[in-house]
């Protein structure tokens, strides 16, 4: 969790004009996760953010109101003024990985510091897999076929 205090040239309030001295802002990291995954949503090319059960969670999490799944895919580590953020993502098919790994950098970059304040040191991003379009519905009935096949009793 991040404290942010009133006190030198380098925190959030100083940076939008506050008064100095005035109280402390204290951000928590599912905030930061948050605003994350959010902005790594929002950009181009990205296909999903998360492996697995924090996929399946957050799409879960996401139908209901007021809930959000972005900080179970986004591990973020915050500091006094700075934080790290790790992400796995599934990008589409005939994206140019380097250049969306580039985009998704400046998005949550600026995403970050300018709703926290806190300087964003580092970004992680695995990519974990390739989305082709239209393999979704093939490999689920693949999978169930494969599940029975392999079954010894049924």
């Amino acid at each position: 969790m991040a404290d942010v205090e009133s006190l030198g040239g380098s925190s959030t309030t100083d940076r939008s004009g506050g008064q100095a001295g005035r109280g402390r802002t204290t951000i928590a990291d599912n905030v930061v996760a948050t605003i994350a995954g959010i902005a790594i949503r929002e950009t181009d090319g990205v296909y999903s953010v998360g492996r697995g059960a924090s996929r399946a969670l957050g799409a879960v999490t996401g139908r209901v109101s007021g809930s959000s799944g972005h900080g179970r895919a986004v591990k973020v580590e915050v500091g006094e003024k700075q934080t790290a953020i790790d992400v796995d993502i599934v990008v589409e098919y005939g994206i140019p990985i380097h250049e969306l790994a580039e985009q998704v950098r400046t998005h949550v970059t600026d995403a970050v510091e300018t709703m926290t304040g806190l300087e964003v040191v580092e970004i992680n991003i695995n990519v974990f897999d390739v989305h082709v379009p239209g393999e979704e519905e093939e490999g689920s009935e693949d999978e169930e076929n494969r599940r029975r096949a392999s079954a010894r009793v049924q």
